[in-house]
Protein backbone atom coordinates (compact mmCIF):
# COMPACT_ATOMS: atom_id res chain seq x y z
CA UNK A 1 0.00 0.00 0.00
CA UNK A 2 0.88 3.80 -0.43
CA UNK A 3 1.96 5.56 2.91
CA UNK A 4 4.10 8.61 3.89
CA UNK A 5 6.82 7.81 6.18
CA UNK A 6 9.70 8.86 7.85
CA UNK A 7 12.95 6.79 9.38
CA UNK A 8 14.00 9.70 12.18
CA UNK A 9 12.49 12.59 13.87
CA UNK A 10 13.06 15.57 11.74
CA UNK A 11 11.16 18.55 9.42
CA UNK A 12 8.37 17.88 7.23
CA UNK A 13 10.17 17.68 4.21
CA UNK A 14 11.39 14.21 5.43
CA UNK A 15 7.87 12.72 4.43
CA UNK A 16 8.45 10.56 1.80
CA UNK A 17 5.97 8.15 0.39
CA UNK A 18 6.75 4.54 0.19
CA UNK A 19 5.63 1.26 -0.84
CA UNK A 20 4.78 -0.64 2.56
CA UNK A 21 3.37 -3.65 3.61
CA UNK A 22 -0.41 -3.89 4.04
CA UNK A 23 -1.59 -3.68 7.63
CA UNK A 24 -3.04 -6.60 9.29
CA UNK A 25 -5.20 -7.20 12.51
CA UNK A 26 -5.32 -9.55 15.49
CA UNK A 27 -8.81 -10.78 17.01
CA UNK A 28 -9.29 -6.84 18.28
CA UNK A 29 -8.71 -5.01 16.06
CA UNK A 30 -10.13 -3.39 12.70
CA UNK A 31 -8.55 -2.85 9.58
CA UNK A 32 -10.24 0.66 7.45
CA UNK A 33 -9.47 1.69 3.83
CA UNK A 34 -8.76 5.42 4.65
CA UNK A 35 -11.22 7.69 2.66
CA UNK A 36 -9.14 10.64 3.97
CA UNK A 37 -6.82 11.94 7.10
CA UNK A 38 -6.63 14.65 9.06
CA UNK A 39 -3.63 16.61 9.98
CA UNK A 40 -3.61 18.23 13.24
CA UNK A 41 -0.50 19.76 14.88
CA UNK A 42 -0.10 16.89 17.22
CA UNK A 43 0.80 15.08 14.42
CA UNK A 44 3.76 17.40 13.84
CA UNK A 45 4.66 17.10 17.44
CA UNK A 46 5.07 13.33 17.15
CA UNK A 47 6.94 13.96 13.91
CA UNK A 48 9.86 15.86 15.19
CA UNK A 49 9.78 14.36 18.69
CA UNK A 50 9.06 17.49 20.71
CA UNK A 51 6.38 18.59 23.33
CA UNK A 52 7.30 14.71 25.30
CA UNK A 53 5.82 12.83 22.05
CA UNK A 54 7.62 9.82 20.69
CA UNK A 55 7.39 7.35 17.74
CA UNK A 56 8.51 4.39 16.32
CA UNK A 57 10.21 4.08 13.24
CA UNK A 58 9.65 3.78 9.87
CA UNK A 59 6.72 5.96 11.56
CA UNK A 60 2.95 7.11 9.24
CA UNK A 61 1.53 10.10 10.35
CA UNK A 62 -1.50 10.26 11.82
CA UNK A 63 -4.07 9.74 14.09
CA UNK A 64 -7.64 11.03 13.07
CA UNK A 65 -9.22 9.45 9.56
CA UNK A 66 -12.07 8.37 7.83
CA UNK A 67 -13.30 5.42 5.56
CA UNK A 68 -14.32 1.86 5.24
CA UNK A 69 -14.00 -0.99 7.34
CA UNK A 70 -12.99 -3.88 5.22
CA UNK A 71 -11.55 -6.62 8.13
CA UNK A 72 -13.35 -6.99 11.80
CA UNK A 73 -11.44 -9.26 14.13
CA UNK A 74 -13.47 -12.02 15.82
CA UNK A 75 -13.68 -10.25 19.06
CA UNK A 76 -14.78 -6.90 17.83
CA UNK A 77 -18.79 -6.64 18.02
CA UNK A 78 -20.96 -3.26 16.83
CA UNK A 79 -18.82 -2.94 13.43
CA UNK A 80 -19.11 -4.82 10.24
CA UNK A 81 -17.09 -4.54 6.69
CA UNK A 82 -18.58 -1.84 4.52
CA UNK A 83 -19.40 0.20 7.06
CA UNK A 84 -18.60 3.86 7.05
CA UNK A 85 -16.41 5.25 10.03
CA UNK A 86 -14.13 7.66 11.99
CA UNK A 87 -11.38 7.37 14.31
CA UNK A 88 -9.25 9.28 16.68
CA UNK A 89 -6.78 7.23 17.19
CA UNK A 90 -5.02 4.23 15.38
CA UNK A 91 -2.20 1.97 15.33
CA UNK A 92 -0.46 2.22 12.39
CA UNK A 93 -1.10 6.27 11.05
CA UNK A 94 -3.55 7.06 8.63
CA UNK A 95 -1.70 8.86 6.29
CA UNK A 96 -1.63 6.08 4.55
CA UNK A 97 -4.25 3.49 2.14
CA UNK A 98 -5.11 1.48 5.06
CA UNK A 99 -5.02 1.57 9.05
CA UNK A 100 -5.36 -0.43 12.18
CA UNK A 101 -7.95 1.05 14.59
CA UNK A 102 -9.60 -0.16 17.99
CA UNK A 103 -13.40 -0.29 18.61
CA UNK A 104 -12.72 1.97 21.74
CA UNK A 105 -11.44 4.77 19.24
CA UNK A 106 -13.55 4.30 16.35
CA UNK A 107 -16.80 5.60 15.90
CA UNK A 108 -19.58 5.31 12.70
CA UNK A 109 -19.38 7.96 10.50
CA UNK A 110 -22.89 9.99 10.11
CA UNK A 111 -24.34 9.64 6.47
CA UNK A 112 -24.62 13.66 6.34
CA UNK A 113 -20.84 13.65 6.14
CA UNK A 114 -18.18 12.86 3.66
CA UNK A 115 -15.27 11.17 4.52
CA UNK A 116 -12.63 14.32 4.85
CA UNK A 117 -15.49 15.94 6.69
CA UNK A 118 -15.64 12.93 8.67
CA UNK A 119 -11.27 13.19 9.09
CA UNK A 120 -12.07 16.04 10.65
CA UNK A 121 -13.81 14.88 13.87
CA UNK A 122 -11.36 12.38 15.77
CA UNK A 123 -9.25 14.92 17.64
CA UNK A 124 -10.66 18.54 16.86
CA UNK A 125 -14.56 17.92 17.61
CA UNK A 126 -14.03 15.20 20.28
CA UNK A 127 -10.74 17.87 21.69
CA UNK A 128 -13.93 20.89 22.02
CA UNK A 129 -16.40 18.74 23.66
CA UNK A 130 -14.67 16.89 26.12
CA UNK A 131 -12.92 21.00 26.51
CA UNK A 132 -16.65 22.23 26.95
CA UNK A 133 -18.82 19.89 28.73
CA UNK A 134 -16.31 17.41 30.31
CA UNK A 135 -14.06 19.69 32.08
CA UNK A 136 -15.44 23.25 32.18
CA UNK A 137 -19.04 22.03 32.14
CA UNK A 138 -20.20 24.83 30.25
CA UNK A 139 -24.14 24.67 30.76
CA UNK A 140 -26.38 26.93 28.55
CA UNK A 141 -26.91 30.74 28.96
CA UNK A 142 -23.35 30.89 30.56
CA UNK A 143 -20.88 33.53 28.73
CA UNK A 144 -18.17 31.10 26.19
CA UNK A 145 -14.68 33.42 25.03
CA UNK A 146 -13.87 30.81 22.61
CA UNK A 147 -9.83 31.99 22.52
CA UNK A 148 -8.03 31.88 19.07
CA UNK A 149 -11.62 29.99 17.74
CA UNK A 150 -10.76 29.83 13.75
CA UNK A 151 -8.57 26.49 13.81
CA UNK A 152 -10.14 23.34 13.66
CA UNK A 153 -10.65 22.84 17.36
CA UNK A 154 -12.23 26.34 17.88
CA UNK A 155 -14.73 26.14 14.92
CA UNK A 156 -15.44 23.00 16.52
CA UNK A 157 -15.97 24.57 20.14
CA UNK A 158 -18.06 27.87 18.32
CA UNK A 159 -20.12 24.84 16.44
CA UNK A 160 -21.08 22.63 19.93
CA UNK A 161 -21.05 25.61 22.63
CA UNK A 162 -23.98 27.64 20.17
CA UNK A 163 -25.92 24.56 20.13
CA UNK A 164 -25.80 24.01 23.52
CA UNK A 165 -27.27 27.68 23.83
CA UNK A 166 -24.41 29.50 24.91
CA UNK A 167 -23.44 33.07 24.36
CA UNK A 168 -20.43 32.66 22.20
CA UNK A 169 -17.52 35.20 22.01
CA UNK A 170 -14.90 34.05 19.65
CA UNK A 171 -11.33 35.54 18.45
CA UNK A 172 -9.52 35.83 15.44
CA UNK A 173 -6.50 37.34 13.98
CA UNK A 174 -7.54 38.28 10.59
CA UNK A 175 -10.50 39.26 8.91
CA UNK A 176 -10.73 36.49 7.09
CA UNK A 177 -11.27 34.36 9.88
CA UNK A 178 -13.52 37.30 11.73
CA UNK A 179 -15.76 36.53 8.46
CA UNK A 180 -15.45 33.02 9.37
CA UNK A 181 -16.61 33.15 12.66
CA UNK A 182 -19.66 35.14 11.71
CA UNK A 183 -20.79 33.04 9.34
CA UNK A 184 -20.74 30.23 11.78
CA UNK A 185 -23.41 32.46 13.98
CA UNK A 186 -20.93 33.92 16.16
CA UNK A 187 -22.07 37.76 16.81
CA UNK A 188 -19.56 39.02 18.77
CA UNK A 189 -16.25 38.32 17.14
CA UNK A 190 -12.98 40.17 18.72
CA UNK A 191 -9.80 40.20 16.99
CA UNK A 192 -6.63 39.08 19.51
CA UNK A 193 -4.07 41.12 17.60
CA UNK A 194 -5.19 44.53 18.76
CA UNK A 195 -3.55 45.61 21.90
CA UNK A 196 -6.05 45.74 25.17
CA UNK A 197 -9.08 43.65 23.21
CA UNK A 198 -9.42 41.88 26.41
CA UNK A 199 -9.68 45.31 28.85
CA UNK A 200 -13.69 45.52 28.38
CA UNK A 201 -13.60 41.84 29.74
CA UNK A 202 -11.69 42.15 32.62
CA UNK A 203 -14.19 42.64 35.37
CA UNK A 204 -16.47 40.56 37.15
CA UNK A 205 -19.04 42.08 35.94
CA UNK A 206 -18.51 41.58 32.40
CA UNK A 207 -15.83 38.48 32.40
CA UNK A 208 -16.41 35.23 30.95
CA UNK A 209 -17.81 32.08 32.44
CA UNK A 210 -16.11 30.01 30.54
CA UNK A 211 -12.61 30.64 28.41
CA UNK A 212 -11.49 27.74 25.80
CA UNK A 213 -8.15 28.73 25.38
CA UNK A 214 -5.88 27.75 22.31
CA UNK A 215 -2.26 29.22 23.27
CA UNK A 216 -2.20 29.44 27.15
CA UNK A 217 1.50 30.80 27.12
CA UNK A 218 0.63 33.77 25.47
CA UNK A 219 -2.78 34.73 26.70
CA UNK A 220 -3.61 32.82 30.06
CA UNK A 221 -2.45 35.68 32.33
CA UNK A 222 -4.81 38.06 30.60
CA UNK A 223 -7.52 35.38 30.62
CA UNK A 224 -7.67 35.28 34.32
CA UNK A 225 -8.42 38.77 34.53
CA UNK A 226 -11.06 37.96 32.33
CA UNK A 227 -13.04 35.70 33.87
CA UNK A 228 -16.21 36.00 35.79
CA UNK A 229 -17.21 34.89 39.46
CA UNK A 230 -16.75 31.01 38.98
CA UNK A 231 -14.85 31.48 35.78
CA UNK A 232 -13.28 28.28 34.20
CA UNK A 233 -10.17 28.43 31.93
CA UNK A 234 -10.22 25.03 30.00
CA UNK A 235 -6.62 25.00 28.25
CA UNK A 236 -6.31 23.24 25.36
CA UNK A 237 -3.12 24.60 23.67
CA UNK A 238 0.37 25.77 24.81
CA UNK A 239 3.86 26.04 23.59
CA UNK A 240 5.63 27.44 26.04
CA UNK A 241 5.68 29.01 29.73
CA UNK A 242 3.54 32.00 31.17
CA UNK A 243 3.42 34.13 34.36
CA UNK A 244 0.50 34.23 36.09
CA UNK A 245 -0.80 35.92 39.43
CA UNK A 246 -2.47 33.49 41.35
CA UNK A 247 -4.37 36.38 43.14
CA UNK A 248 -6.81 36.68 39.33
CA UNK A 249 -7.48 33.20 40.34
CA UNK A 250 -8.35 33.26 44.19
CA UNK A 251 -10.46 36.72 43.66
CA UNK A 252 -13.42 34.96 41.49
CA UNK A 253 -13.05 31.54 42.88
CA UNK A 254 -12.19 30.56 39.62
CA UNK A 255 -10.06 27.48 38.06
CA UNK A 256 -7.48 26.70 35.17
CA UNK A 257 -7.95 23.17 33.83
CA UNK A 258 -5.57 20.70 31.05
CA UNK A 259 -7.57 19.26 28.66
CA UNK A 260 -5.83 16.33 26.84
CA UNK A 261 -7.92 14.01 24.79
CA UNK A 262 -5.06 11.31 25.36
CA UNK A 263 -6.57 11.01 28.89
CA UNK A 264 -9.99 10.76 27.57
CA UNK A 265 -11.47 7.22 28.67
CA UNK A 266 -13.22 4.82 26.17
CA UNK A 267 -16.44 5.34 27.74
CA UNK A 268 -16.10 9.07 27.92
CA UNK A 269 -14.95 9.14 23.83
CA UNK A 270 -18.40 7.33 23.68
CA UNK A 271 -20.42 9.09 25.08
CA UNK A 272 -18.88 11.89 23.39
CA UNK A 273 -19.37 10.09 19.71
CA UNK A 274 -22.75 8.85 21.26
CA UNK A 275 -23.87 13.00 21.89
CA UNK A 276 -22.30 14.49 18.53
CA UNK A 277 -23.73 11.91 15.82
CA UNK A 278 -27.45 13.32 15.68
CA UNK A 279 -25.99 16.64 15.33
CA UNK A 280 -23.70 15.69 12.45
CA UNK A 281 -26.46 13.90 10.91
CA UNK A 282 -28.86 17.35 11.28
CA UNK A 283 -26.53 19.54 9.97
CA UNK A 284 -26.27 21.25 13.25
CA UNK A 285 -22.46 20.25 13.18
CA UNK A 286 -20.63 20.56 9.89
CA UNK A 287 -16.92 20.93 9.83
CA UNK A 288 -15.32 23.33 7.89
CA UNK A 289 -12.26 22.42 5.30
CA UNK A 290 -10.13 25.04 4.76
CA UNK A 291 -7.90 22.85 2.12
CA UNK A 292 -7.70 19.50 0.75
CA UNK A 293 -4.18 18.01 -0.44
CA UNK A 294 -2.84 14.74 -1.91
CA UNK A 295 -1.20 12.06 -0.02
CA UNK A 296 2.45 13.16 -1.61
CA UNK A 297 1.63 17.09 -0.04
CA UNK A 298 1.70 16.00 3.00
CA UNK A 299 4.77 17.76 4.00
CA UNK A 300 3.14 21.21 3.04
CA UNK A 301 0.10 20.31 5.22
CA UNK A 302 2.51 19.28 8.04
CA UNK A 303 4.20 22.99 7.62
CA UNK A 304 0.40 24.88 6.90
CA UNK A 305 -1.28 23.27 9.86
CA UNK A 306 1.55 25.30 12.15
CA UNK A 307 0.50 29.06 10.57
CA UNK A 308 -0.95 31.23 12.36
CA UNK A 309 -4.70 32.46 10.75
CA UNK A 310 -6.06 28.99 10.48
CA UNK A 311 -9.52 29.05 8.77
CA UNK A 312 -10.85 25.12 9.66
CA UNK A 313 -9.27 21.79 8.98
CA UNK A 314 -6.54 20.48 6.92
CA UNK A 315 -7.14 17.01 5.32
CA UNK A 316 -5.46 14.61 2.88
CA UNK A 317 -7.43 12.78 0.79
CA UNK A 318 -6.89 9.63 -0.88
Amino acid sequence: MKAMQVNDYGPASDLTLVDAEKPTINDDQILVQIGASGVNPVDTYIRSGINNYTASFPHTPGNDGAGTIVEVGSNVTGFSIGQRVYFSRNLTGSAAEYAVTLPTHTFPLANALSFAEGACLGVPYTTAHRALFGRAHAQAGERVLVHGATGAVGIATVQLALAAGMNVVASAGTIEGANLLRAQGVQEVIMHNQEGYLTPYQSLQTGFDVIIEMLANHNLDQDLKALAFGGRVAVIGNRGTVDINPRDLMARDAAVMGVALANATPDALKRIAQAMLPLFEKGVLKPVIRKEYALTELPQAHEDVLKSGAQGNLVVVL
